[in-house]
């Protein structure tokens, strides 16, 4: 049996194999400052083999760089021992039940650094979409790491917060000011793990304001790649009340792809379009099969809506089969198709296109006999093609506008007054979703705030009766503790969401919020469209971060007294339960934390199954070969048990033989 791990990857061990896999004979060693042999990459046999100019010392060259940068990057790439703990009583089932945990979304308490961290394994190249409102570095609006340093008695990691293991975190506060510094430090290892758990045709937005909007620029250029960079999108959303020179009205959503060479172009189906779906249908019930009357009737109500139908109201052609609008036959540059097409009235040759016709003959006829093309009242008028309403597209333009103060009501309406600020639109975010995700993929927010984002994909699967996914990170960061730094305006909202939490028995922190928005948001939605959402999942897990469910001997044994080994004869904490495990070891082994999960009995001892059989797992204490033969007669592809569950010697010793007898193939894994 083999040893899981029980923590994340260390990125530089797996960067440094990468580059010892391409060139070995770069590989050295060298001694260290302690005087240890360690491992080392020969710069100059890699200066060879590269073949290209490296600067190096003080030689001028282009980059972007701030204090503290390389700690930065080292606390990107540490790996950390922690783990993530179900919170059965704060889930949600997939139809909305408290308790729940069948849902396939998560909701992740703790610090962003640690969960993406403990995500890299699994969710490595699984998720379709990032979208995060990061704190846009305005003063006193985020927590940073204060010491990018760890020694062995740090070795559990580093915490979102202050915490019982002493891991020191420090709010930006109002002295600090907007110092670039504290900003860059907080979101660049978060970007450079969220770019691993993209697929390889993922896209992330990030909304960001004046304040730091160059430097995310400069950012993602180095993490994603310049040439990766899709665009910004201009958010317009409200106006500043007191400008002291430009009126500023917008934010910005800035975009990149994990490869853009493998972005497919981004349409999605026109909900303007629908409008005009809806009222057609409207006069169809009206009016029959009298497409005259539907026509003179939709276009008087295209007319009357004005900017609301824009980019869509052409559509105002009726025939039998619906609404279309008149497109071009001609082709875009000389040289196109030269044919008869003959008019069904007078008998003649049609006019044929300065450039010819964009169709060839064969497809023209098709479309004649199948009423796609529209003729005129002669054969001096250019026919033209019927472009179907039912096909009409949506573009992301790179302006969008939707009054914040909308937002904002929104959110009141469904929670309480004044108790977050400016929440962001989930009917923008679930447009963004809709042009980006489909069926299965997976939303990731590591800035999760209210939980809008969870909310937009609650809207846009019960619109499209979707099953997109998401998962949210939010710190619980102490409302009691944020009143004390907080200005005058923010003090106001934070007393406000504390008097709010206190009214539904909850603590104060900020994911006790975003937990109540998107439960409450979920039920609305199902009420709100009770035909399309009878599936709709509105549940979601919540876990939160955690230090290991393993004492410290498992972990540094070498570091462990002979009496304080005697003492942890398991390796697993006293206060951890058989499910604290079963997640842990998913996490080890790269199973999704949405996956599938049943409990049964096997033998007398608790048996979790866990993606239709792939893991079976048993950390019962006492298992007898009773039980390790029925999970052998599973064939699971994982069997995961604890290291000193095993009642006897015999059956530790019959246990392999019992697995190569009934199940060969299973991989064997303790902790």
């Amino acid at each position: 049996m083999d040893k899981l791990k029980m923590h994340t990857p260390d990125l530089a061990d797996e960067n440094y194999a990468k580059l010892a896999a391409l060139f070995p004979n770069a590989v050295t060693e060298t001694i260290n400052e302690n005087g240890e042999v360690v491992r080392a990459i020969d710069a100059d046999v890699l200066r060879q083999e590269i073949s290209a100019t490296v600067v190096e010392g003080a030689q001028e060259r282009y980059q972007f760089t701030w204090p503290d940068k390389k700690k930065s990057v080292i606390l990107a790439n540490q790996p950390i021992t922690k783990t993530l703990r179900l919170v059965r009583e704060k889930s949600v089932g997939r139809d909305g039940t408290p308790g729940g945990i069948d849902s396939e979304n998560i909701y992740i308490e703790g610090d962003n650094l640690d969960a993406l961290k403990l995500l890299q394994e699994t969710y490595l190249g699984k998720v379709k979409m990032i979208y995060i409102d990061p704190p846009y570095n305005t003063g006193s609006d985020f927590i940073y790491e204060d010491d990018f340093s760890q020694g062995s008695d740090e070795y559990l990691g580093n915490s979102g917060q202050l915490d019982d293991e002493g891991n020191r975190l420090v709010q930006n506060a109002e002295s600090n000011g907007r110092f670039h510094t504290n900003w860059l430090n907080m979101i660049y290892p978060r970007l450079r793990l969220a770019k691993d758990l993209l697929s390889d045709s993922g896209v992330i937005f990030i909304s960001i304001d004046d304040n730091e909007q160059s430097n995310m620029k400069k950012i993602c250029d180095e993490v994603f790649g310049a040439q990766n960079f899709i665009g910004y999108l201009i958010l317009q959303t409200a106006t500043d009340n007191n400008p002291r020179q430009i009126n500023t009205e917008h934010e910005y959503v800035i975009c990149y792809a994990k490869n853009k060479t493998i972005q497919e172009p981004w349409f999605a189906e026109s909900e303007k379009a629908q409008l005009i779906q809806d009222k057609y249908m409207e006069l169809k019930k009206k009016y029959g099969s009298d497409c005259a009357r539907i026509q003179i009737e939709l276009r008087a109500w295209i007319k009357k809506s004005g900017e609301t139908l824009q980019g869509v109201s052409h559509y105002d052609n009726v025939d039998e089969k619906g609404v279309f609008h008149d497109g071009d036959i001609a082709n875009t540059v000389f040289g196109g198709y030269r044919y008869e097409v003959i008019h069904p009235v007078t008998n003649k040759p049609c006019k044929i296109p300065e450039k010819g016709f964009r169709f060839a003959e064969s497809t023209m006829r098709e479309m004649i006999a199948n009423d796609e093309i529209m003729f005129g009242a002669d054969e001096t008028t250019l026919i033209k093609p019927k472009k179907r309403l039912e096909n009409a597209k949506d573009v992301l333009r790179s302006v969008i506008y939707e009054d914040g103060r909308a937002s904002t009501k929104q959110f009141e309406a469904l929670m309480a007054r004044d108790i977050f600020q400016n929440p962001k639109s989930p009917m923008i975010l679930s447009r963004l979703i809709n042009f980006i995700a489909t069926d299965g993929d997976i939303v990731l927010d590591f800035f999760s705030g209210s939980g809008t984002t969870a909310e937009a994909v609650f809207r846009l699967n019960a619109k499209k009766e979707s099953s997109i996914r998401f998962i949210m990170v939010q710190l619980p960061e102490d409302l009691d503790e944020s009143v004390k730094k907080a200005d005058t305006r923010a003090q106001k909202t934070l007393k406000n969401a504390i008097k709010f939490l206190d009214s539904i028995g909850h603590p104060h922190t900020i994911c006790e919020i975003g937990e109540e928005r998107i439960h409450r948001a979920g039920k609305k939605i199902k009420e709100e469209n009770p035909m399309t959402t009878a599936d709709l999942d509105i549940g979601f897990r919540v876990f939160r971060v955690d230090s290991s469910n393993m004492e410290d001997v498992y972990y540094v044994p070498a570091d462990q007294k002979q009496d304080q080994l005697m003492l942890n004869v398991d390796n697993v904490k006293e206060d951890r339960t058989p499910e604290d495990l079963l997640f842990q070891t998913m996490l080890d082994l790269g199973i999704l934390l949405s996956a599938k999960i049943e409990e049964t009995e096997i033998a007398g001892k608790k048996v979790f199954s866990v993606a239709d059989g792939y893991l079976i797992a048993c950390f019962d204490a006492e298992v007898t070969e009773d039980t390790v033969t029925e999970i052998a007669k599973l064939q699971p592809f994982y069997a995961v048990f604890r290291d000193s569950s095993m009642a006897t010697d015999s059956v530790m010793t019959n246990f392999d033989q019992i697995f190569e007898t009934y199940s060969p193939k299973t991989q064997r894994k303790v902790l």
